[in-house]
Parts: C-alpha cells; sequence; structure tokens
C-alpha cells in the first residue's frame, strides 16, 4: 500500500518543496493550500509519478479541515505523514507599530491552523501507527528573539512547545512529533511579510547563501522516512553563514 503524506501550504516554498520530495521517492499526496490553480498546477505537474488529491483549504477554517479530511478519497484516507507547513509573518516592524489585525493572523495560521489539521488527524495517525509522522514547520525565531518577531516569534514558539507536549501524549501510539525549525530560507516568506515588497525581499538574501525550500524538505523527508523507532523531537536548521548576534544594549 502507498504511503500517503498530507501537506498543508503546499501552494509554495517548503510545501510544495517537499510535495516534490515526497513524490520523488513514490508517496501519495493529499496537496492543500489556499491558492487553488497553484495547486492543480503541482497535482498536474506529479499526477504522472504519484496519485496526487488536491484541496484548497484555508486550515483558520475547523470545520473546513474536518470536510476536506472527511472527504478524502479511500486510496488517500491512511494518512502516514502530516506536514503542517502552512504559516506566515506579517509586520516586521516593532510591536507598537503593528496593526492588530496582523498578530491575529498569524495566530489564526500559526496556531490555530496547526491546532485544528493536527486535531482532525490525530485519529487517522494513530490508527496508522508505527512510523506514521506529524512534522510541524518551527522556525529559529520561536527559540531566538529578535527585534520584529514579536507575535511570529511567540506563534513558533508554540509551535515548538504544542510539538513536545503531542509526544508525551503520544508515547505508546507509536506516533512521531518533530518541530523542524528553519533559519534564513529565500522563499516567498519575506514578500509576504513586507506584502509584496521586491526590494526587502532582495536585500534580505543579498551577498549570502541562504537555505532553500529544498533544504528544508530533504530534512521534512528524512525524519519522516526514518526507521519507526527513531524521533527527531527538534531539528533547527540555519545556513552555515546565519549565527547569533551579541544582545543590544540601550545606552545614553
Amino acid at each position: 500500500m502507498a504511503k500517503v503524506v498530507f501537506i498543508t501550504g503546499a501552494t509554495s516554498g517548503f510545501g510544495r518543496a517537499a510535495a516534490r520530495r515526497f513524490a520523488a521517492d513514490g508517496w501519495s499526496l493529499v496537496l492543500t493550500g489556499r491558492r487553488l490553480e497553484r495547486l492543480q498546477a503541482l497535482q498536474e505537474e506529479l499526477a504522472a509519478r504519484v496519485p496526487v488529491h488536491v484541496a484548497a483549504l484555508d486550515v483558520r477554517d475547523a470545520q473546513a479541515v474536518l470536510r476536506v479530511i472527511e472527504e478524502l478519497p479511500e486510496d488517500f484516507r491512511r494518512v502516514r505523514a502530516l506536514i503542517n507547513n502552512a504559516g506566515l509573518a506579517l509586520a516586521p516592524e516593532a510591536a507598537q507599530k503593528v496593526a492588530l489585525e496582523d498578530w491575529h493572523t498569524m495566530i489564526d495560521t500559526n496556531v490555530k491552523g496547526l491546532v485544528n489539521v493536527t486535531h482532525a488527524l490525530l485519529p487517522t495517525l494513530i490508527e496508522t501507527g508505527a512510523g506514521a509522522s506529524i512534522v510541524n514547520l518551527g522556525s529559529v525565531a520561536g527559540q531566538w528573539p529578535y527585534p520584529g518577531s514579536h507575535v511570529y516569534g511567540a506563534s513558533k514558539a508554540f509551535v515548538k512547545q504544542f510539538s513536545y507536549n503531542l509526544r508525551c501524549d503520544l508515547l505508546g501510539t507509536g506516533v512521531r512529533v518533530t518541530d523542524i525549525a528553519p533559519g534564513m530560507a529565500e522563499t516567498e516568506f519575506t514578500l509576504v511579510r513586507t506584502k509584496g515588497d521586491q526590494a526587502a525581499s532582495d536585500r534580505l538574501y543579498r551577498g549570502t547563501t541562504p537555505l532553500t525550500a529544498e533544504d528544508i524538505a530533504e530534512q521534512i523527508f528524512y525524519v519522516a522516512s526514518l526507521p519507526d523507532h527513531i524521533n527527531i523531537n527538534r531539528l533547527e536548521v540555519m545556513p552555515t553563514r546565519q549565527a547569533w548576534m551579541p544582545f543590544a544594549v540601550d545606552r545614553d
């Protein structure tokens, strides 16, 4: 029986790269995201290689999540890996300058969306048993603060702690849980965060060597493909050319 992976946020970045990586190994794909035309294009690209089911989905809508899972075709129901990739950062300005709506959007997507999909698929993953995997996309921002991270970093700290606590509750079920925490990676992330400012995105990555979406997809695939008895709890991945800075100090 083919292995089935369920990927949220499959329309770009890590999610799209993960779909291609799992397809290369013969997994059947359930691909979800808000932009149906992108999902359909990815389905057309990969369907000659593996079975692909796509569904437009906003993970913030708990009822829509349940509906998508309930309506999965029979061949896609036995999900072995859930890749909780849907998420975003907004408003890189200081907290006191940010619109409350942007904070709510990040919480609703990065926290509530993650919870919605995980809760809906837990019974399936537990039924699958040994070797089933939940891979949550966190961030180094969930561990290391920086200016302008405010609610984004807090939401990724939630991802980390939620992953750890899931491990406790799922002990004995065979279901594995991993928080993958990327550092600087060149995707649409900064374009979304700056609401389409291509110049800002270019400045961030200029003159260095960031991670790629494919780099992170390889790590996602790795942790979901390990022998059943191995669980990577948290995997923090940074470019070699990225490290930490000293503490900031306010001086007179």
